[in-house]
């Protein structure tokens, strides 16, 4: 079979994420922020507090663009840099008081995407393309 571009995974792959990603922008403008804003605060809300270079990981950003993205997040009052007492060398993120209300406000309408963009699968289906991605980016590891 002749490789078509438009019906290849990472084609498709990536046109899922960016209109799920325009679309949820959108949504965002009103509470100031952008996406990665957003990804930054539920990291931080699922995981707790992160070293920049697991942030960067889980969000898929630069640690230098994620360390600008973090200094305006500062400045809005969402999240704190603090450096932990057994290492001094190192800062850890966590979310301010405000970052973990704006993200249990907005959490919901993540869902709702979700919800929207799976509609058509079942359960067992969801649950299968959930994990078949996750294996898909470690399957990349040895590229």
């Amino acid at each position: 079979m002749k490789y078509r571009f438009t019906t290849s995974f990472p084609y498709l792959l990536n046109r899922v994420g960016v209109r799920m990603g325009e679309l949820f922008s959108k949504r965002l403008l009103e509470y100031e922020l952008t996406l990665p804003m957003y990804r930054v605060m539920a990291v931080l809300r699922q995981e707790g507090a992160q070293n920049l270079g697991d942030l960067s990981e889980m969000v898929t950003v630069e640690v230098s663009t994620l360390s600008r993205l973090i200094s305006s997040m500062q400045r809005k009052g969402l999240v704190l840099r603090v450096r932990p007492e057994h290492n001094g060398r190192t800062v850890s993120i966590t979310l301010t008081e405000k970052g973990e209300k704006l993200v249990d406000q907005l959490m919901p309408l993540a869902a709702h995407f979700e919800t929207v963009g799976t509609k058509t699968f079942t359960a067992e289906e969801i649950k299968w393309l959930k994990q078949a991605l996750i294996q898909i980016h470690q399957n990349l590891e040895e590229l």
